[in-house]
């Protein structure tokens, strides 16, 4: 075996698979961004400190 495999938390292309999402829960808003490659990856922030992407053009 050359241990050149797919490492573990690694997607089908070798490179993080990162998505974002807006959770809505009761009253409280937050941005969820998580890397979907494996466990206990993401962070969260509440949605109104989060940057609006027309800020970044």
């Amino acid at each position: 075996m050359s241990g050149e495999g797919k490492r573990e938390g690694e997607s089908t292309t070798g490179e993080p698979t990162v998505m974002a999402a807006v959770d809505r829960t009761g009253e409280t808003t937050r941005l969820v961004i998580a890397d979907v490659s494996g466990d206990d990856r993401w962070l969260s922030i509440p949605h109104s400190e989060a940057p609006m992407l027309r800020a970044w053009r």
